[in-house]
């Protein structure tokens, strides 16, 4: 689980890749005596402006919007929260997306904002770099409180944008969609939910394990196997090169403890690295006689996949606030590894306590992760989960159940931490994107009458719509 991919989906992940015509993607322009919509922007209270970036039928601006650090005591400080928005039309519905992590500032548009033809809103999750209180109050930083971030966006913003809203993210991003429907269930007109990840009781995990041994291939999880066990075989000499690594990089181990942890945290990771971004295709890269392969395919193989530079602390900086809240509130999963004698393996998956700062208190909450599972089973109310059939973290997915309405949970064969809508078989493909277009408002008639000739709106575009997989550690969703 934890880096290897280093991917980071900011998942700015699920950017459909179905390229459909439909209506026109220009940015129609103000009504004629109206304010321009920078202005509009900027009129909210506690909105400035970073950066206006071009953008062919859209304008993209990068916004700071002041947000109290504790909601629940606004007059005790602020901090300045860096959002997106990716305007078209006041006229069209606005999706509300988050990464879960920090924002990119390169226009993109999320699936549901191709599918609905819409406006997207992005927001940078709290006390990820630079939206960070200063001091830097750690027990703010909890899913209520980025929930009361989301809706108090949303409420300032919605005087703009008045028509539908539907929120989405991927990863961690479809678990901050989820808590935000959980506490502001009236905010939104619709949740698409990416690879979602719900580690309801975080000390049961056998659901990864039995993930492992049956996914992909045979051939492929040896191939796998091996590789990760030859490395903890080999750890002296590959130490060395981790060494040298270090040294000429000035990294450093402070967080983690040493670099003999850090070096098999990166091994561990290995295989969920693998099938958290890869897919079986991928198999051939992978060495396939590891107890013959050299030192430097050893190496090379996991370096690649799980990243030998991610536990330092130069590498863990940047996502401590994930590290915090998987250790606080999230959970993280831990798995077994079989393949691997007990006496290759001094200190196993590691909790997310090692990798953050031990100036920083941490303490877990196993009642969050409950509460938002048995709202969702019961209270779900046009809400949509996608999964990828070969994800780990789908192994521990959302369901829907008594109590719930209009609201679904499907799978991508195949798919990865990547999938998406338009990796659904065709009938669930045409069913979702139907859902979504009705919870949006802008359903036609054909479709309305007809779900199975539902298609995105707008045309595919391959900027715009790119799927930006910044590698990053498995063990992070």
């Amino acid at each position: 689980m934890r880096k290897a991919l280093r991917w980071l989906l900011a998942l700015t992940v699920l950017i459909g890749t179905l390229s459909t015509a439909g209506a026109a993607t220009a940015a129609e322009p103000e009504a004629t005596g109206t304010t321009d919509i920078k202005e509009r922007l900027l009129s909210v209270p506690g909105m400035s402006l970073i950066e206006e970036k071009p953008y062919t039928g859209y304008r993209f601006f990068v916004l700071n919007y002041t947000q109290p650090v504790d909601h629940r005591r606004p007059s005790k400080g602020t901090f300045e929260q860096r959002i997106t928005v990716l305007h078209k039309d006041t006229a069209r519905p606005t999706v509300f997306y988050t990464g879960g992590y920090s924002v990119s500032t390169t226009p993109r548009r999320a699936e549901p904002t191709q599918i609905v033809d819409g406006n997207q809103v992005s927001m940078e999750y709290r006390f990820f770099t630079p939206s960070r209180p200063q001091p830097a109050d750690w027990s703010k930083l909890d899913i209520w409180q980025a929930a009361s971030d989301q809706h108090r966006i949303f409420t300032a913003l919605k005087k703009i944008y008045s028509e539908n809203w539907i929120s989405t993210g991927g990863s961690k991003g479809g678990m901050t969609a989820t808590y935000y429907e959980r506490f502001y269930p009236r905010d939104m007109d619709g949740v698409v939910a990416y690879v979602a990840p719900n580690d309801v009781v975080n000390k049961e995990d056998s659901a990864y394990d039995r993930f492992f041994a049956g996914v992909g291939t045979k051939e492929c999880r040896d191939r796998l196997n091996g590789v990760q066990r030859e490395a903890l075989v080999r750890r002296a000499p590959l130490k060395e090169k981790y060494a040298a690594l270090a040294a000429e990089n000035g990294y450093t181990f402070d967080t983690v403890g040493s670099l003999d942890r850090a070096y098999e945290a990166v091994v561990l990771d290995y295989v969920w690295g693998f099938w958290q971004y890869s897919t079986v295709a991928d198999c051939q890269d992978i060495p396939a006689d590891a107890k013959n392969a050299t030192d430097d395919e050893i190496w090379t193989s996991v370096d690649t996949i799980s990243g030998f530079s991610f536990y330092t602390d130069q590498g863990l900086t940047p996502y401590t606030p994930y590290y915090y809240q998987a250790g606080t509130q999230l959970g993280a999963p831990t798995i077994t590894f079989p393949h691997i004698e007990k006496k290759y393996v001094r200190y196993g998956y590691q909790p997310p306590r090692n990798f953050v700062p031990r100036s920083i208190d941490m303490k877990f909450e196993p009642s969050a992760m409950r509460d938002v599972d048995t709202w969702v089973r019961h209270h779900a109310r046009q809400m949509l989960f996608v999964y990828g059939e070969n994800d780990p973290w789908g192994a521990e997915p959302f369901r829907v159940g008594h109590g719930a309405r209009d609201s679904y949970v499907f799978t991508a064969p195949g798919m990865n931490h990547g999938a998406n809508v338009a990796g659904l078989v065709a009938g669930e493909k045409a069913f979702a994107t139907a859902r979504i277009l009705d919870w949006a408002g802008v359903a036609p008639a054909t479709v309305q009458e007809n779900p199975a000739a539902a298609k995105p709106l707008a045309t595919f575009d391959a900027k715009l719509d790119k799927r930006d997989v910044e590698r990053q550690r498995a063990l992070r969703p």
